[in-house]
């Protein structure tokens, strides 16, 4: 077995990066493409690896030279690579084709080396490496019968998005028998070149062997192995947190993008906060229905969108405004306080990190993460405030004040004229929470003192982070219409408007999305108090707060779990009392098991 790797290319789109170097010499996290690539194959006891260059050929040579592979190189130089494209690239290694079994790859891959292994360990001589597809992938999809033949090819600008589940990629990688290169690929590829010319693509002369009758290609579907092509600085981007050097490397990477985790179609969120059960099926579908009228139509203004908020939430239009997500709207009421303003800590950080003057912080770690609206009244009596800010339920304690509890509290602060911010955005997942009543977003408790701002997220609540939509409401008119003034005219796009429009008529649904999260809650909570290393804190929150003990290490649980395609929200350092704690979102429960038993089955790190 050999193997033919294709390096002519130019790397265009990946611009300075490929400026003066052959596109396989581009890094992932340290390391080039065509480096990571040798050293695998330099593990399989090959007879030789063919390596077709072209651009930077003499550049692209020295390099690989000096890696000191110990498995014999063959260099092939395309000079005419400007003018042609991959298939003359692999014509010019026919004489090697036709004289041994062959892996044949492209050098803008970067894969985990098991990849290679299923293809050698396969025991069927000419197979294709395809992957399920999935968002991020581009190009020619295939479909596939029962017994891994290829059913159809399906060209990029054919592609059905509807039908994507049943759509293959090729990785770009093959397994050739000689046999099959030489008494059919190679025919086939000659003929295809001489009738169409130079300038084709040698994936297309497969696709017409493998719509044979007869063909005996077969596809080898990959089982959750990775791998990513590179062709622009995004892809560079994906793959540096696919193919880190370290598995704490790859936590902190993934971590720091604060989303966008489509990219990641495999990976279970537990650290992101979304309602797992909401929108229903029929919501999308109608949203979906809509779709070429909402990307291709302004949305409405400031004043429509209040109206629907205050249809919504059932409140005065003058006494509400909806923004680009709750953080847009906190951003711009705390930039207008002065003076001291009080937090719980530790909490969600984005009050603290807006405001720019002093914070006076009341430690929940100090009484176990649990607070009452008493605790907090004391508090601040000894150390007054101007402003005072209450997630409810906490984040990420899930410690929960009631109604009632709030009432005593927004009366408290009316009396000392404290500013009172009451964020709950995630109060709709506390339990008893029969008609909503937990809420303070009411006109009767806006109402009762003109300087309470209830915030809450509605990409938390609902399950729709992507509309990216958020309310603040209070009755100070005054301040209400100076922050519709500050944000942009259009500060919410169509498709969050639309949302709006049509969110009453799914409210019975959206009652039973929560009634869904409180139960999966129970078990979730009750399944990983039986784990001997995990203390569970009580929540009424969407996620769990839990302390790691007997010598667990939260980061090290992170970033193993993560290696598992499971991502976790690691809190020690946001805490720091020398204690080990993690957040675990609450999703179905079908996949709080899978994550459960991964818990179970991890031992001391």
């Amino acid at each position: 077995m050999q193997a033919v790797i294709l390096a002519a290319g130019m790397g265009k789109r990946l611009k300075d990066l490929t400026k003066n170097n052959a596109k396989c010499m581009v890094e992932v996290n340290g390391i080039s493409l065509i480096e990571r690539a040798l050293h695998i194959l330099d593990k399989k006891s090959l007879t030789k690896i063919v390596i077709v260059v072209g651009y930077e050929a003499a550049h692209l040579m020295q390099f690989i030279e000096n890696l000191h592979i110990q498995t014999p190189i063959v260099f092939i130089n395309n000079e005419i690579y400007e003018k042609t494209n991959n298939i003359y690239s692999l014509l010019m290694a026919k004489e090697y084709l036709i004289a041994e079994d062959t892996l044949l790859l492209e050098s803008d891959l970067i894969f985990e080396e098991s990849l290679i292994d299923c293809l050698l360990e396969d025991e069927r001589p000419t197979l294709a490496l395809v992957d399920k597809f999935a968002s991020w992938m581009d190009g020619t999809c295939m479909e596939l019968d029962d017994d891994d033949s290829i059913h159809d090819f399906i060209p990029g600008k054919y592609l059905k998005f509807e039908e994507k589940e049943h759509y293959y990629k090729t990785v770009n990688i093959y397994k050739f028998s000689r046999n099959f290169s030489a008494n059919t690929y190679i025919p086939f590829l000659e003929a295809y070149l001489k009738a169409m010319g130079v300038n084709e693509y040698y994936e297309s002369v497969i696709k017409l062997i493998a719509l044979l009758e007869n063909s005996e290609i077969r596809a080898k579907r990959l089982n959750g192995q990775v791998w990513y092509e590179i062709d622009d600085v995004q892809d560079l981007d994906i793959a540096s947190t696919l193919f880190p050097n370290s598995k704490e490397e790859r936590y902190q990477a993934l971590t720091a993008r604060y989303g966008g985790y489509w990219r990641y179609p495999k990976m279970l969120d537990y650290c992101y906060l979304v309602n797992p059960y909401f929108p229903p099926k029929k919501m999308l579908d109608e949203i979906k229905s809509n779709f070429d009228v909402l990307i291709a139509q302004y949305p409405s203004g400031m004043k429509v969108n209040s109206l629907l908020a205050a249809k919504n939430f059932s409140v005065k239009q003058e006494h509400i405004l909806v923004g680009n997500g709750a953080a847009e709207l906190i951003k711009g009421l705390v930039e207008s306080f002065e003076g001291k303003m009080g937090i719980i800590t530790p909490t969600f950080e984005e009050y603290h990190h807006r405001y720019q003057g002093e914070i006076v912080a009341f430690d929940s770690a100090m009484q176990d993460f649990t607070y009452t609206a008493k605790d907090l009244m004391d508090f601040y009596t000894s150390n007054p405030v101007n402003q005072l800010v209450i997630i409810n339920p906490d984040n990420p304690s899930g410690n929960f004040m009631s109604r009632t509890e709030l009432l005593e509290l927004i009366n408290w602060c009316k009396g000392k004229q404290i500013q009172l911010i009451i964020d709950e955005s995630f109060v709709d997942f506390s339990e008893d929470n029969a008609d909503l009543k937990n809420t303070v977003l009411t006109e009767e408790i806006l109402a009762l003192y003109d300087q309470l701002y209830v915030v809450k997220s509605i990409s938390k609540s609902y399950g729709v982070p992507g509309l990216r939509l958020g309310v603040l409401a209070s009755s100070n008119e005054k301040m209400i219409a100076r922050l519709k003034k500050e944000v942009a005219i259009w500060n919410i796009n169509s498709f969050g408007e639309f949302y709006m429009q049509i969110a009453e008529k799914y409210k019975k649904n959206y009652v039973k999305s929560l009634e869904k999260i409180c139960a999966a809650r129970a078990v979730f909570m009750e399944e990983l108090q039986e784990i001997p290393f995990i203390k569970v804190f009580p929540s009424q929150a969407n996620y769990v707060m839990c302390e790691l003990l007997n010598g667990y290490e939260s980061r090290k649980v992170a970033e193993d779990l993560l290696e598992q395609n499971i991502l976790i929200k690691d809190l020690t350092s946001k805490i720091g009392n020398g204690k080990q704690y993690i957040r675990l979102a609450v999703r179905t429960v079908e996949d709080n098991r899978i994550l459960v038993e991964k818990l179970k089955r991890m031992k001391t790190l």
